[in-house]
């Protein structure tokens, strides 16, 4: 049963990364990009790459890869899911601008205003956009006058590409387009109506009527070639944009000047659509860069110092003062290795603490891979030692193998186990990942036996284990494991498993405090989670 919820989870979880990333393809490759083109084509690549490399990046580990090939494709894996993430939730606060920018933008564009025709002319709905700006003739003739019209016209007087004859058989109004300051000239039809005739701004080539002045340049008309019915002009009205004129007097913007569904292309060829849909796509990727890039300069510089004071009743005065680094989390890997350990050990050693407790997930791997990025651990410093309990990832690594490496770079292992120390009791247990060996958490050997008038601190990876220590007389829990959501708003989703996501709370007459971890699992990327080493400063009552 356990196997099919697992399938049924993981089969859900990955129809949705499909859902996602296919919607941030459409609007940040299909709408951004044109048809065809090379940013197209890389924008697809990527599309198919990114989310393969992470599947990869978090299988490669458990499915025996060697380290070599882990490191290569951790990096870009993770990173990508950390981006995934934050670009996903700036795609979801921009859609709605997105919509709004497009509503306010107007779907067609505007219709060109033709020469001679007034500008601030109030458009008739009555009167087709085709006519308005066009002189005023008789109503349209039946279509009955259409050949006797073409039959009337004479072969030399046309309108030189403008209009056919038969609109002027018609009635019907055609636009006329000239150059600055030209009137459109005038004629009487073959049929019953008049129609000014588009112009053209060709020099006239012999085909002038006889006894008609030829107005060269400006508007001279001309007739189309005898037995055509069609003729269409086309005139530029504006940098980019074009007015075509049809046999039947329509007139509209041609095809090119058409993208997206009918958004009006602007001056540089770009519609609006695709504008908008750059302008918003862009600023979701930086905002999603820059919260991923300033999260991994936060993991790479290295935890920074928390120091918390803890007072326990049961402590002596003597204790006062004590000091214990906690370190947790550190997760050694493909991504963070040995300069990481190394700038931990160094940021411990400058606290000078009393004892050093290293509370589980040191590693995500085995000891032939990840022991050179252990080895610093041989330089921490501290009065009382160095305390290792294990978390769930050593399990998954193989927990007993790291057991024995730590021990021989001079920690000490606390597997269910307590230590007296002079003035409180130290203790530890395993991490519960480990009962999937028989290796679970045992609170009756670590604490069962001890004596309850002293104070007792305790070891354990994972705050979830609180309860029992409250049954144990426990003064203090030390504990990590939810990295304080790592990846805001993960913060939310580690409040559902676990009692404590980060900081100092009280339980009965137990305390728990819960560190952030030094380190961070997956992308090495930490936003509203920063990375710390919590030096807590035990208090006595009697001081």
């Amino acid at each position: 049963m356990t196997v099919v919820i697992f399938a049924v989870v993981a089969l859900a979880v990955l129809g949705l990364l499909v859902l996602v990333h296919r919607w941030l393809w459409i609007r940040l490759v299909r709408d951004t990009t044109r048809p065809g083109g090379a940013w197209r084509r890389a924008g697809t690549v990527l599309a198919f790459a990114l989310p393969a490399l992470a599947v990869a990046a978090l299988t490669a580990g458990r499915a025996g890869a060697p380290f070599w090939l882990q490191r290569a494709v951790s990096w870009p894996g993770f990173m990508w899911l950390a981006v995934l993430l934050y670009l996903t939730l700036a795609m979801l606060v921009a859609e709605p601008a997105r919509a709004l920018l497009l509503r306010r933008s107007p779907r067609q564009p505007p219709e060109p205003a033709l020469p001679g025709a007034p500008a601030d002319a109030p458009a008739d709905p009555a009167v087709p956009a085709a006519s308005r700006g066009a002189t005023p003739g008789p109503a349209p003739q039946s279509p009955a006058g259409l050949d006797s019209a073409a039959a009337a016209a004479p072969a030399g007087a046309g309108l030189s590409g403008a209009a056919s004859a038969a609109s002027a058989g018609s009635g019907a109004t055609a636009p006329a387009v000239a150059g600055a300051g030209a009137e459109p000239q005038v004629r009487e039809g073959a049929g019953r109506g008049t129609a000014p005739q588009a112009p053209t701004d060709t020099p006239g080539d012999g085909d002038v009527e006889a006894g008609e002045p030829a107005q060269r340049g400006t508007g001279e008309t001309a007739a189309p070639a005898p037995g055509s019915a069609v003729a269409t002009t086309t005139a530029a009205v504006a940098p980019g944009l074009t007015v075509a004129s049809g046999a039947d007097g329509s007139t509209g913007l041609t095809g090119a000047d058409w993208a997206d569904g009918g958004d009006a292309r602007g001056v540089d060829g770009m519609s609006r659509r695709r504008f908008v849909a750059r302008v918003v796509g862009g600023a979701a990727v930086a905002a999603a860069a820059g919260t991923v890039g300033y999260g991994t300069y936060g993991v790479l510089r290295g935890p920074r110092v928390k120091r918390v004071t803890v007072p326990l009743a049961k402590l002596p005065r003597a204790a006062h003062g004590f000091r214990i680094a906690v370190v947790s989390d550190v997760h050694l890997g493909p991504i963070l290795g040995r300069a990481h350990t190394a700038r931990i050990v160094d940021t411990v050693n400058r606290t000078q603490p009393d004892l050093i407790a290293i509370v589980g997930d040191l590693v995500d791997g085995n000891v032939h891979d990840l022991g050179p990025a252990a080895e610093p651990l041989r330089g921490l410093r501290a009065r009382h030692g160095s305390y290792f309990v294990t978390g769930n990832h050593e399990y998954f690594s193989g927990a007993q193998q790291w057991i024995d490496h730590v021990r021989e770079l001079g920690l000490t292992p606390l597997e269910n186990a307590r230590r007296p120390l002079p003035l409180f009791d130290l203790a530890g247990v395993n991490d519960v990942q480990g009962e999937s060996e028989g290796h679970g958490p045992d609170f009756e050997a670590a604490l069962g036996d001890r004596d309850r008038s002293r104070a007792a601190v305790l070891l354990a990876h994972q705050p979830i284990v609180i309860h029992d220590a409250v049954r144990h007389g426990v003064d203090l829990q030390l504990s990590g494991h939810t990295h304080g959501g790592q990846l805001w708003p993960g913060n939310y989703l580690a409040e559902l498993a676990n009692p404590t996501v980060a900081g100092l709370e009280r339980y009965g007459d137990t305390q728990l405090y819960v560190s952030r971890g030094a380190g961070a699992w997956g992308p090495p990327v930490r936003v509203g989670a920063p990375s710390d080493i919590t030096v807590v400063e035990l208090a006595s009552h009697q001081a």
